[in-house]
């Protein structure tokens, strides 16, 4: 997406006005199946302008499907801006048989168990059936060889599969890749070695968190890594993503000839019974984590770290996870990417209250430097209008008004908004197929040579 479009996306996804509906004049008409992560309840946090308020959802009886139907609830009954949500539930051992021979509706929204997903995307695609699906869309070698064959179905049947990258919406991730894109203010992207890579993105997550202000009860299965998937192949997607989004904006990617694998690692975040009871509300362990539990303690390999070349350019991408973030802080991000002229540096630390702030650091002392990035930054300016350059002693702030402070939660919202516009096109823009597929190859790929150490 063009950095225009992200900033555009920030405005209309509050209040949608153009008609929703699939290119062939049909109106949206929501499938839930399975929802078992609470990103399935973010995509319905508010409503779409003729998208059907009748959301028919199809799923196994038990906690995951009761939390996504509360937190729907909540959405339909709070005092500001309620939703209308009408939710026809279906609970079976066969909803997948249901949902995909009901054909009650024509996109089908994944937000689950992921060592079902890839065949629960499979099986929609073949089907017919547009997916919108959460991250990750593939967990192991094996899915994604199950997601290219998706990939493939989608094609034929002339459906459109997506996955939920929110990070493109957060603004300073946006405001990076628009300024990596100038000469005058970045100069070249630099080509970095395995020791000093060009580019670095950093994510820490927290498994006991407040969402839409409410304490979030994990399934216990999110802490089984062969359902959920290890660190290195879950939020790596977001991070890989924004490494390809932002240093080869809109430019097709071949995981076979742009790719090249180096150093991985992986390793566990260890958490206790009584943290596993609180994130839970479980009594124990179940059976099935047994094989990760040594002396009481739960190892869940939630950590890893993906070096590697991306059309020569060296990248590394590390994702950490802890058991609960300090008071008064939560999930971080930091960025980096190097230019000839300039680093552009995304800091989410204490010294920025724990919100996301992009920095310009210049690289030598050119006398001409600050004229030029004066100048470039009047193009970001009129995309992105209210913003600011702050001159802090190792370079520039970028100031951001709070009106693109928008929160994660609200991303999800952007997403599905310009995704349906996708729907409405009946097609994809021709670099988001091959660049989803090098995402999951990277991953499933570290992953391999990970697990082999």
């Amino acid at each position: 997406m063009a950095p225009t479009a992200v900033a555009m996306a920030m405005f209309t996804a509050c209040s949608p006005t153009k008609k929703e509906e699939t290119s062939t004049g049909k109106p949206i008409k929501l499938v839930v199946v399975e929802p078992g992560h609470f990103h399935a309840a973010l995509v319905q946090k508010q409503m779409y302008q003729d998208v059907d308020s009748v959301v028919h959802v199809y799923a196994t009886d038990g906690p995951d499907v009761n939390a996504y139907l509360a937190a729907i609830e909540r959405y339909n009954s709070r005092p500001e801006n309620p939703t209308q949500w009408n939710e026809q539930v279906y609970k079976g051992a066969d909803f997948i048989e249901k949902a995909i021979g009901d054909k009650s509706g024509n996109l089908v929204i994944l937000a689950g168990n992921n060592q079902k997903k890839t065949d629960f995307i499979k099986r929609s695609v073949d089907a017919g059936l547009n997916v919108l699906a959460d991250k990750p869309m593939a967990i192991n070698p094996e899915g994604f060889e199950l997601l290219k064959q998706a990939f493939a179905s989608a094609k034929e049947k002339n459906v459109l599969l997506y996955d939920i990258m929110t990070e493109r919406y957060e603004v300073t991730n946006a405001l990076q890749r628009e300024l990596a894109q100038s000469a005058a203010a970045f100069g070249e992207l630099q080509k970095g070695t395995p020791k000093d890579p060009s580019i670095v993105k950093e994510s820490v997550h927290h498994f006991y968190k407040f969402v839409s202000g409410q304490p979030l009860v994990r399934p216990q299965w999110f802490y089984d890594v062969e359902q959920q998937g290890e660190g290195i192949v879950d939020v790596t997607t977001h991070l890989i993503d924004m490494i390809q989004w932002a240093a080869f904006p809109e430019t097709v990617i071949n995981y076979e000839s742009d790719v090249e694998l180096g150093e991985v690692k992986r390793y566990p975040t260890k958490l206790t019974l009584d943290q596993f009871k609180a994130s839970t509300k479980a009594d124990s362990f179940p059976a099935y984590l047994t094989k990760d539990v040594k002396d009481g303690v739960l190892d869940v390999y939630a950590n890893g770290e993906i070096n590697y070349k991306l059309k020569g350019v060296h990248a590394k991408a590390v994702v950490i996870w802890n058991y609960q973030a300090p008071e008064g802080t939560g999930d971080t991000h930091y960025s980096i990417m190097k230019g000839s002229k300039a680093n552009l540096i995304i800091r989410q630390g204490k010294e920025q209250n724990f919100k996301p702030v992009l920095y310009i650091e210049p690289v030598g002392n050119a006398a001409d430097y600050e004229a030029q990035l004066a100048e470039a930054f009047k193009a970001a300016q009129d995309k992105f209008p209210g913003i600011e350059l702050k001159k802090i002693a190792k370079g520039w702030e970028v100031v951001i008004p709070q009106k693109y402070d928008t929160g994660h939660e609200a991303h999800f919202a952007q997403v599905a908004e310009k995704y349906m516009g996708f729907l409405k096109e009946g097609k994809l823009p021709e670099w988001e197929v091959p660049n989803m597929l090098t995402k999951y190859y990277i991953t499933t790929e570290a992953l391999k040579k990970a697990q082999k150490k």
